[in-house]
């Protein structure tokens, strides 16, 4: 009897769990990390000729919920065409009855990887405005990220910036019904044999979702019927005292931006992310943000930043001219 080494298992054992992407348009290339529910693989459109992203469900899900919810994820990020959300291509199943989407293949570094080093509290600040301006979008279509974290935000090569993972997201009521959602594309994709159900697409009261540290307060009790745009503000705010933490850059101003957001009484947060993101940019702008009300002196310290330059200015020419009459009474 011929022994397998411990090895050459391992091999077998990656390949066996390698999605099954006969029948379809895609080329495997090569695994390229997980993300929710799935793992994401890099691939090849052989049609088109260019390369994306596949997410496949790669759980045992004998219920039908797991299927259910990745398709329901691919279908809420159809929904949101925006430069700060990787657009979805194809939804389906593969011939192995796992679940899988394409999506666009985006090459960077997560938000927490990113070297601080090489980042000055601008940049970070400007990273951060445009996390706010895509959570805003989702907001406004009726969408709740509810897993808001660095590691979910990717700064691809060009700068771009993209707010990921989008598995756990919550639908607003007032605004998108889960019909609606079930209405997109590919809804002819069943979970086991049937489609999936409301029941299946819902998340019931108590059960927790979302990142310890990075969640709302009312998000970790579990209250699903009490979660609203202020609930991914609060982890906003979370992000943003990252960012500081990270360059050690904690400024007053800032500082209560950050406690603002993440204040424990949800009335007490920004009504808004764009709110938000607003304050950051008056911020970065030498203006006065809503968060920190400004004594005489903070306000003086504040113009004198500014204007710095200016005032260098003025006060060398005053110099000078000083200087200059001096110099003709001798």
């Amino acid at each position: 009897m011929n022994w397998l080494s411990d090895e050459a298992i391992s091999r077998l054992q990656a390949a066996s769990a390698l999605p099954d992407l006969s029948g379809t348009r895609y080329h495997l290339l090569k695994r390229v990390g997980s993300g929710g529910m799935g793992v994401v693989y890099l691939a090849e459109d052989v049609v088109l000729g260019r390369r994306l992203a596949l997410k496949v469900l790669d759980l045992p899900d004998t219920s039908g919920e797991l299927v259910a919810r990745l398709l329901r994820e691919a279908s809420i990020l159809a929904t949101l065409e925006h430069p700060g959300i990787v657009p979805v291509h194809d939804a389906g199943t593969l011939d192995d009855g796992r679940a899988f989407y394409a999506m666009k293949f985006v090459e960077g570094t997560r938000l927490d990887h990113l070297d601080a080093q090489k980042e000055t509290l601008f940049d970070l600040l400007r990273i951060f405005m445009r996390i706010c301006e895509t959570v805003s979008f989702a907001h406004a279509r009726g969408v709740l990220h509810r897993d808001l974290k660095p590691g979910n935000i990717m700064i691809g090569s060009f700068g771009e910036v993209l707010v990921m993972d989008w598995g756990v997201a919550k639908i607003l009521r007032s605004t998108i019904s889960e019909s609606a959602v079930d209405g997109l594309p590919n809804r002819n994709i069943t979970a086991g044999n049937g489609a999936p159900s409301a029941a299946l697409l819902q998340t019931a009261h108590g059960t927790v979702l979302g990142t310890v540290g990075y969640m709302s307060p009312e998000q970790a009790r579990g209250e699903v019927e009490n979660l609203d745009v202020r609930s991914d503000i609060f982890s906003l705010g979370a992000i943003l005292q990252f960012l500081l933490a990270k360059i050690s850059s904690e400024t007053p101003p800032l500082s209560a931006v950050a406690k603002k957001a993440m204040s424990a009484d949800r009335a007490g947060r920004y009504e808004s992310s764009s709110a938000l993101g607003q304050d950051i940019g008056r911020y970065l702008e030498g203006l006065p943000v809503s968060a920190y009300p400004e004594t005489i002196f903070t306000k003086l310290s504040r113009w004198g930043s500014r204007y710095r330059v200016a005032i260098v200015l003025v006060l060398t020419y005053l110099l000078v001219r000083t200087l200059l009459l001096l110099w003709h009474r001798h």
